[in-house]
């Protein structure tokens, strides 16, 4: 296996970090419209997510660099061709910061109720499309021989990419009820397991309706048994969620979502922006990688430093682990 073959196995290890663990974080951002009834409520959903929603963006910043410095090819074509939807994403992620850092800096309902809008539209938007984004990643895009992207907005909107929007929207969001349900305790953790059982089904129509299009297209016997395991994941979680088992419904949950990003990279593989114009066009991890020496210079670097961000990440989800409810929210901050 060459250098460049283990680095896409860590970006796609990365992206899947940052969609398990960001997944939740824009669930309950859904959530605070769809299952919180007022405003102690919210703020239950935003405290359960409020000491670590900054910390799993850090596996964003992570997969981005390392797409920038492993295969430099793929970022320039990837980031110019889906410019606009990636600038939204990136304006969304900073107004959901700032959303959650100012929403209680001033007690008026309308100041709340404004910063809480931000939050539900920052978290569904990225939700939607980073599906849309990596469908069209897979499925292949308008790519010429100079390895850059000829299309238009309206080539990355198509059905199946549209799809692949509603089925990460769907996925994150059954993934905040069940986190929520994990984190809570009270009437909203009785509606988050119940709101977990209606979102979980049409999760798993879709994702069953969008995995079967992608195997179809893309796929190959690399990639049907991530397949397997993703749908058989989520059907798991809604049962575990139906037996009031919130640890191993989150624990399945998650599982379907790392299913679901191994089957999208398996079904890449070797291509990392296959091109719909001609295959001989596509970029591979062949022809998009940088040189061998910046490859052992990056890897002597995560062997050191990712070892000590999972151990810092986790002591974090460690010492935040305890429920909460409306009883511990004080009236002044509601």
């Amino acid at each position: 296996m060459h250098l460049h073959d283990v680095w896409f196995v860590i970006i796609a290890v990365l992206w899947t970090g940052y969609f398990f663990l960001e997944g939740f974080d824009f669930g309950i951002g859904v959530l605070t419209k769809l299952l919180a009834r007022d405003r102690a409520e919210r703020r239950v959903l935003i405290n359960t997510i409020g000491p670590v929603w900054d910390g799993n963006e850090v596996w964003l910043l992570s997969a981005a660099g390392a797409t920038f410095a492993a295969f430099p090819d793929w970022y320039a074509t990837l980031f110019s061709g889906f410019y606009l939807p990636l600038l939204l994403i990136l304006v969304c992620l900073i107004v959901r910061g700032v959303a959650f850092e100012y929403r209680a800096k001033r007690p008026e309902e309308r100041w709340q109720r404004n910063w809480e809008h931000a939050i539900f539209w920052t978290s569904l938007l990225p939700a939607v499309l980073w599906g849309v984004a990596f469908a069209n990643i897979v499925r292949g895009v308008k790519i010429d021989a100079n390895k850059e992207y000829v299309g238009g907005l309206g080539d990355l909107l198509g059905g199946y990419a549209l799809l692949g929007g509603l089925v990460t929207l769907a996925l994150f969001t059954f993934h905040g009820a069940v986190f929520a349900a994990l984190k809570t305790v009270g009437p909203i953790r009785e509606r988050a397991r119940a709101l977990a059982v209606r979102v979980g089904l049409v999760a798993m129509v879709l994702a069953a309706v969008f995995l079967i299009w992608t195997q179809v297209h893309s796929g190959d016997g690399r990639s049907l048994p991530a397949l397997v395991v993703a749908l058989a994941a989520l059907t798991a979680a809604l049962g575990a969620n139906l037996a009031g088992r919130e640890g191993w419904a989150f624990a399945f949950s998650g599982v379907t979502i790392a299913a679901t990003m191994a089957m999208f990279f398996l079904a890449l593989f070797p291509d990392v922006m296959p091109s719909s114009l001609d295959s001989a066009w596509s970029l591979t991890v062949g022809n998009a990688s940088a040189t061998p020496y910046t490859l052992r210079i990056m890897t002597w670097c995560a062997a050191v430093a990712t070892p000590l961000v999972v151990l810092y990440q986790g002591w974090t989800y460690w010492v935040f682990r305890k429920r909460i409810g409306t009883q511990h929210i004080a009236e002044a901050a509601h």
